[in-house]
């Protein structure tokens, strides 16, 4: 290619590169979106809580369930055995032979804390937005949602969530409380088998 050809070639694809829309960033809709496209999933936790006046972390392992829109179960297994099971406006706390049933609206700070993991599961962005102020860094293959409550009088219990993942998985969750303690939940999904093709 002669030198005046080349300088054309040049300049046509600076042309399109200035023509085509720029790539938009990743941003909280997107997250959504993206969130929204997986309707059950089950995983694997492993938590630790860092808990004032305490030497050693507190470590739980169990298993968590979710079903769009509105159905989250965390059984834990070790160090005991308990169930937290929410379901629309009903939450079922079971330890034991003990178990107690409560609405969800009657404990403001769990509604807003049970709503920022259901929404962030099921991609439901006004429910997060209603309760907190949310960011989104990253992009779809690895992003951090950072929720800060919005009501002072969360904001007096919660100081933040900040929520790792990748593409429509969640990964890690970690809550930061107003007086200093916090847990890091580390999530693995599993994976659900498909049932077999019958054989002719």
């Amino acid at each position: 290619m002669h030198g005046p050809d080349r300088r054309q070639a040049c300049t046509a694809v600076l042309a399109l590169a200035a023509a085509a829309p720029a790539r938009a960033a990743f941003g909280f809709d997107d997250l959504m979106a993206t969130l929204a496209q997986r309707r059950a999933g089950e995983a694997r936790f492993a938590e630790e809580r860092f808990v004032s006046g305490l030497e050693q972390t507190l470590n739980f392992t169990g298993t968590l369930s979710f079903t769009a829109p509105d159905r989250l179960e965390r059984q834990t297994l070790t160090p005991r055995r308990e169930s937290f099971v929410v379901e629309g406006n009903q939450i079922t706390l079971q330890r034991g032979e003990r178990v107690r049933r409560l609405a969800l609206d009657s404990v403001p700070e769990l509604a807003a804390m049970v709503t920022a993991l259901r929404g962030t599961l099921s991609g439901d962005g006004s429910a997060l937005r209603r309760y907190f102020k949310p960011t989104v860094d990253g992009a779809a293959a690895r992003w951090t949602l950072t929720l800060v409550p919005l009501d002072f009088r969360l904001l007096g219990v919660v100081r933040m969530l900040r929520i790792d993942g990748m593409h429509a998985d969640v990964r890690v969750i970690e809550l930061q409380l107003a007086d200093g303690d916090r847990s890091v939940t580390t999530i693995e999904p599993v994976a659900t088998s498909r049932p077999r093709a019958a054989t002719p």
